[in-house]
């Protein structure tokens, strides 16, 4: 095998996603007459195969494949658990969540969550949640995006802006002249090439053990250096208290707020029979799990070929590993990257990322556009259908335009704490308005409002005193230490808090609650001559 040959497969690859994916968001773009169509084709149109493939490419993020492997191929049993929280999160949300979501003329958390309680104030609230869920995620893989791009095309450091913003603008295009049903394309091409990948990824390390896991695992336990505590869980946070209590937080967290990020509940409002969501659950959670089965594969094979040591010497957090054990597996002259095996995976996390991308990037700008506009509580009302696509498609520009200014300042600091701030909020936040707003009879505004503007503060002040924002190698600030808040994640604390703030709030007396809800809203429009005043709803 000649050393370009890695090279040129990359860029045939490479080219060859773009332009294909292009084409099918093209297509998609001439049904994009009405909202309707354009927030939510999509999922309606797929029915359960594409549908549930579509759900599943909208889960699997450069974290899912970077950050996992990292996590199995530094800490073992820690990181096998995290893939495992991460497939069983996907099927409760389908099964818990996939029936109760779907209503028509519904795009975001805020339109169901105003429809659902009859309350159009609680829309900007959820429009915060959401935007606060989604913006660290996208910049995450923003920044991942660029990161590909460069080390595929061989590019120098100075470069990653530039690949930074091609792949904002190529997000934008997606996004905006595609839609729902355009990215949903997107989302199912993006899970052939990952699940591809993966398992020849996967294939090519177990043959290198002779087909046997336990025999990879033994191997990846003694070139650890941690001895038996590599097939123990605690090896990433320690076995002390807090290191346990960490664990577990960050255990639940990545289970419930995995289950409740914003681009992927989107993507179930427009299912229309139960049916179709029962029968999606199978085609959502099975791709998942196999590539959650190819990364733990590759995480420790990682270790078991180069040692954990050489891992986390390239990145503390271990993000580099499914791109170096590539290069262990089919070393050639010039360098991991002129391997076929690495641009068959770099081509793939690049798909990934950037279809993630344009996703949060869609669910974000429909937030913007839906959440913060006035819009009414149900449907487009009497808008131009015209103009609420311009709308839309303006806040894409903006959002992207934004996240790629963003992501190129911060670069690639802070990126587990970016995704541990989405996803604790998700947890904390979100997960409590909706179990509530579904499962609990009479919830109410006022407990949605205080669910979210009393927990997101609190989710940032002990994530600012955690080992995530200084002190730690993989930290925002490593080399100043003001941690007074012993977990790096702080689910264990800000979960329960999300869940007893939303019954304090639906308790408070119905007079203060209604009174909040007509000065939010707006006056109450009369009724006919002589009758009584109109009634909200």
């Amino acid at each position: 095998m000649s050393a370009g040959d890695g090279e040129s497969l990359a860029v045939v690859v490479f080219l060859g996603f773009v332009a294909v994916s292009l084409l099918l968001c093209g297509l998609a773009a001439a049904d994009l007459d009405d909202p309707e169509h354009f927030y939510a084709g999509g999922s309606a149109a797929f029915g359960p195969v594409g549908g549930g493939l579509a759900i599943a490419g909208d889960y699997i993020s450069a974290a899912t494949l970077l950050s996992t492997t990292g996590a199995v191929a530094l800490d073992g049993a820690d990181g096998i658990l995290f893939a495992c929280a991460t497939v069983v999160s996907l099927y409760l949300v389908m099964r818990i969540l996939g029936e109760p979501l779907r209503r028509k003329g519904v795009f975001t958390l805020g339109d169901f969550l105003a429809d659902r309680l009859g309350a159009p104030s609680v829309r900007r609230a959820l429009g915060v949640a959401t935007l606060v869920v989604l913006t660290p995620l996208l910049l995450v893989q923003l920044s991942t995006a660029g990161r590909i791009t460069a080390a595929m095309f061989g590019l120098p450091d100075g470069a990653l802006t530039g690949c930074t913003v091609a792949g904002g603008a190529l997000m934008v295009c997606y996004a905006a002249f595609g839609g729902m049903r355009g990215i949903g394309y997107v989302q199912i091409l993006k899970v052939g090439v990952a699940l591809t990948a993966m398992l020849l990824l996967a294939g090519v390390v177990l043959a290198r053990y002779e087909w046997s896991p336990p025999a990879l695992f033994d191997a990846a336990r003694d070139h650890s250096g941690a001895g038996a505590g590599y097939a123990r869980p605690g090896l990433h946070f320690g076995h002390s208290v807090a290191g346990r209590l960490d664990l577990i937080s960050f255990e639940a967290t990545l289970l419930v707020g995995a289950a409740c990020l914003p681009h992927i509940t989107m993507r179930l409002h427009p299912v229309r029979e139960a049916r179709t969501a029962r029968r999606a659950v199978g085609w959502a959670v099975g791709p998942v799990a196999l590539v959650c089965a190819g990364v733990v594969v590759a995480g420790l094979g990682a270790c078991a070929l180069m040692g954990r040591d050489p891992v986390r010497a390239a990145d503390p957090g271990g993000a580099t590993a499914l791109l170096m054990v590539t290069g262990a597996l089919d070393p050639v002259a010039g360098g991991a990257r002129h391997s076929m095996l690495f641009a068959i995976v770099a081509c793939a996390v690049f798909a990934t990322t950037l279809a993630a991308v344009a996703g949060i990037t869609l669910a974000a700008a429909s937030s913007l556009a839906r959440d913060f506009g006035g819009r009414p509580a149900h449907g487009s009302g009497g808008r131009s259908p015209t103009g609420e696509i311009r709308r839309a498609r303006l806040g894409i520009v903006l959002v992207g335009a934004v996240a790629v200014v963003v992501s190129a300042m911060l670069e690639d600091r802070g990126r587990l704490t970016l995704i541990s701030l989405s996803f604790t909020v998700a947890a904390s936040v979100l997960a409590p308005v909706l179990l509530y707003a579904l499962f609990l009879p009479g919830h109410s505004a006022t407990g949605v409002r205080w669910t979210v503007y009393g927990t997101l503060p609190l989710v940032v002040l002990l994530l600012t005193g955690s080992p995530a924002m200084s002190g730690t190698p993989f930290a925002v600030f490593p080399d100043h230490d003001i941690r007074w808040f012993p977990l790096q994640t702080p689910g264990l604390i800000t979960i329960p808090a999300g869940f007893l703030l939303g019954l304090v709030g639906r308790t408070r007396p119905r007079a203060a609650q209604h009174s909040w809800q007509d000065r939010s809203a707006g006056p109450v429009p009369a009724g006919p001559r002589g009758s009584a005043p109109a009634r909200r709803t």
